[in-house]
């Protein structure tokens, strides 16, 4: 299930999002998780089970758009469906009333979920 961020989860988020190539600097996944904790326009959402195994985070654009900028599975749980289960969780909470949207980084992830969400390819999506 999806849970909001909070700050004593820092060191928990901060490693999820390592796993992302643009996060690997420390300095720029500090610079991130301050965005998260201060923009009213970011949100950040861990994925729970028995533990937090995945992070998704997104970015309210405009009064239309959640912009899905980040998303990561914790490598030893990838192919499981964790990443389609938490890009559905945003969007359950929010396409009602925004159009959930990809950025250069997660465009290709959304489009697979779409993809699986549809049909198109007959194949299933497990990140």
């Amino acid at each position: 299930m999806l849970i909001r961020y909070k700050k004593s989860f820092e060191k928990i988020a901060m490693g999820l999002l390592s796993f992302m190539p643009e996060e690997k600097e420390v300095k720029k996944l500090q610079s991130t998780i301050k965005e998260y904790e201060n923009n009213p326009d970011w949100h950040l959402f861990l994925w729970k089970e028995e533990d937090i195994l995945g992070a998704v985070g997104i970015r309210f654009e405009n009064q239309v758009n959640v912009i899905v900028q980040h998303i990561t599975v914790n490598p030893s749980h990838r192919n499981m469906g964790i990443g389609r289960k938490m890009v559905q969780g945003i969007k359950e909470m929010y396409a009602e009333k925004y159009a959930v949207c990809s950025n250069d980084m997660t465009e290709r992830f959304l489009d697979k979920c779409q993809d699986t969400e549809e049909g198109k390819d007959g194949t299933s999506l497990e990140s």
